[in-house]
């Protein structure tokens, strides 16, 4: 190969010793004088970037970039590098100016981010610097140059982290202003949201599922959510990925992934913050009395639906974008973040789970299992390496396992609530029990949860097919026993609905025997069996479960209820107007018609003072029995009365014995099962 040679006297860097020779138009110590002069003059006295010198400035970089480019090529080419030319001393310099003139900002224009020409320039230059780091370093000889690009890349590094994370913060600040500026706007908003909030914490027994404002409201915060977050331009994602791109590529990808992961975690907190979210240890949740406990976990609810439907959706949407040329970093930023905060959302569902369990807290266990649920494929999507992916939906599976597991284990202790009501104490007036009431209460917001209680006890079933040998709490699985008919079989939880279903009853039956009139148990069978069957008919997801015939049996024995009481009570009443009996040789007895008369008088004011005091609460019900009882009793007594008031003597003897005209027992018949001790004063005299 040819020698170069130098020439000192005018100052041009001769041919290089690997033959490449030098065709600049202007020679390399004309670049290194204008150079010189470049910071000088290329500003104005207003600080503003001069254009002619901007122009001169450009055209210096393109032919040092060239000759770069022809370096470069050279290397390549070469087996044997000769010396290193000027131009990388002017680039290096060039750059530093740059990078002094970006940080010096007298003008706006000069800022990174605002001019794209100038911008541009300096990524030409700062590439071909960290090419100039990486391949002179193969060879000793261009230590010094190594060192030099090396500084000079490192500088712009650090230039384009600050940057890089400049953009990062100033977004989360703008949030933060629009947060402060719209807060005036809320306050009204806000204090009927508090007042609605304090209506619900009063009431909150049985209110899981209700949604303060409609889903109307709630899809609209949904919507202004993802739109606010996380609140970058496409103009400033251009130039987060522009400088991400610039980074890796220069090999600072550990710098830049952990600027980005520090801001985005920040600004993710901050988000879950405004949504309430407070890191709660598991032994803060151990010692919760339950009405604290209740919020925290309606507030947990809420973060992880916003994360599944919102915050997790646009992190990734973000990551992608800034790293959009480097998918295993976005991937591996998400889904670091993601798994630091799922793992958070799952510690808390395990604490709560550990929790005492009692019925009240049923409710909040399924809205957590249905939230899980929701949760499980977005983070076992592919977004996340598959081994996280795996991880995490292990975890949440398990999670969620065990929530659906308290949940079952919950529902079934109602049994025992059942079991263990045993007191001695009937129900004044035969009324609607307070068990009754409790558990058809209970099992008609249970049953709003239909589909997940399903799941849950299909899971359970499963778990305990799959562990014959595992040991289980009585009642949770005895349902699960396989219909070897092979034809459609009832779900689990629905058997388990109808196991209880059943033991009501008998519990019920059992109280009705407390009472000592007959006629007052066949009222309280009654009036339970109503108050049931009227709670199934109003629940479409209970009665589907339990099925019409299950409601055609219970209506059959209302009907038969109802037949006792009318024989018990009306029977001996009956009776005392029937003919058999009044007549003596062929005549009616004037001693055994006035005995009649009597004893249906003594008997029909005993069950009139007696029974407008017991109570039947469902007005279908009451009207039912009034009209049935005066279908039986009204004719009767009024047959009887026209056939033998006439053997009664007019005057003192008839007021006597006769105390009720026909409409008389219809009006006190109308006062019965009122719950009120109705006088015989208001009889018409």
């Amino acid at each position: 190969m040819e020698k170069s040679t130098s020439n000192s006297k005018d100052g041009n860097v001769g041919t290089p010793k690997h033959g490449h020779e030098n065709t600049d138009p202007k020679s390399e110590s004309q670049l290194a004088g204008d150079s010189k002069t470049e910071e000088k003059d290329n500003v104005n006295n207003n600080g503003e970037e001069n254009p002619a010198t901007s122009c001169d400035s450009h055209a210096n970089l393109v032919q040092i970039l060239e000759e770069i480019d022809r370096f470069l090529q050279s290397l390549i080419q070469s087996d044997v590098p000769g010396e290193a030319p000027n131009s990388v001393e002017l680039l290096c310099k060039m750059t530093e100016s740059m990078i002094d003139k970006y940080n010096d900002g007298q003008s706006i224009l000069i800022k990174f981010g605002k001019d794209p020409e100038n911008d541009s320039s300096f990524l030409d230059a700062l590439s071909r610097v960290s090419k100039l780091s990486n391949e002179l370093g193969k060879y000793p000889v261009f230590n010094a140059s190594v060192n030099r690009a090396s500084y000079v890349l490192q500088r712009a590094m650090s230039f384009l982290e600050e940057e890089f994370r400049a953009l990062l913060e100033d977004s989360k600040n703008d949030n933060n202003s629009k947060d402060s500026s719209s807060s005036s706007t809320d306050h009204k908003s806000n204090d009927k949201t508090s007042k609605q909030s304090s209506f619900n914490n009063n009431n909150h027994e049985y209110s899981d599922r209700c949604v303060i404002g409609g889903e109307s409201d709630q899809k609209q915060s949904d919507q202004a959510a993802k739109e606010e977050f996380p609140g970058f331009s496409q103009e400033t994602v251009s130039k987060l990925n522009l400088i991400a791109n610039t980074m890796i590529s220069a090999g600072y990808d550990t710098e830049c992934s952990m600027a980005y992961s520090i801001s985005r975690r920040s600004a993710f907190k901050t988000a879950l913050e405004k949504l309430g979210y407070d890191s709660i240890s598991i032994d803060d949740v151990q010692r919760m009395q339950w009405e604290s406990l209740e919020g925290e976990i309606a507030t947990w609810i809420t973060i992880v639906k916003q994360c599944t439907a919102v915050l997790f959706p646009n992190e990734m949407k973000l990551s992608d974008s800034v790293f959009s040329d480097h998918p295993s970093i976005s991937q591996s930023l998400f889904s670091n973040m993601a798994r630091a905060f799922v793992v958070k959302i799952l510690d808390f569902a395990e604490a709560v789970v550990l929790t005492k369990r009692s019925a009240e807290k049923l409710f909040k266990f399924l809205d957590m299992y249905e939230t899980l649920r929701d949760l499980i494929p977005v983070i076992g999507g592919d977004s996340y390496p598959p081994e996280i992916s795996k991880e995490m939906t292990t975890e949440a599976t398990t999670a969620k396992t065990r929530l659906g597991e308290a949940a079952v284990s919950i529902f079934c202790d109602l049994e025992n609530s059942i079991k263990s009501d045993n007191g001695r104490t009937p129900v004044p007036s035969g009324a609607v029990h307070p068990l009754t009431r409790y558990v058809m209460n209970y099992l008609k917001y249970a049953c709003e949860y239909k589909d997940t209680l399903e799941q849950v006890f299909r899971q359970c079933q499963k778990v305990d097919d799959d562990q014959s040998d595992h040991h289980v709490e009585p009642n949770v699985h005895q349902w699960a026993q396989d219909d070897q008919s092979g034809e459609s079989q009832t779900s689990p939880f629905s058997k388990q609905l109808m196991s209880m279903m059943d033991l009501l009853d008998s519990n019920l039956e059992m109280k009705s025997k407390l009472y000592r009139d007959p006629s007052l148990s066949y009222v309280f069978l009654m009036n339970n069996g109503r108050y049931i069957v009227q709670k199934i008919k109003g629940s479409n997801e209970i009665h589907q479960l339990m099925g019409d015939t299950w409601c055609r049996k219970r209506s059959s024995d209302l009907r038969q209820y109802h037949k006792n009481y009318q024989r018990e009570t009306w029977g001996k009443a009956l009776q005392c107007l029937g003919h058999e009996g009044l007549q003596v040789n062929g005549k009616v007895s004037k001693p055994v018609l006035k005995e009649r008369f009597k004893s249906f008088n003594a008997m029909f004011d005993e069950i009139h003072k007696t029974q407008s005091t017991w109570v039947v609460s469902d007005d279908q019900l009451q009207s039912e029995l009034r009209v049935s009882i005066s279908a039986v009793m009204i004719p009767a007594y009024r047959s009887f009365l026209g056939r033998f008031k006439q053997y009664l003597d007019a005057g003192r003897q008839t007021e006597k014995y006769i105390k009720y005209q026909p409409e008389d027992i219809e009006t006190f018949i109308d006062e019965l099962f009122d719950g009120n001790a109705a006088s015989m004063a208001r009889r018409r005299t």
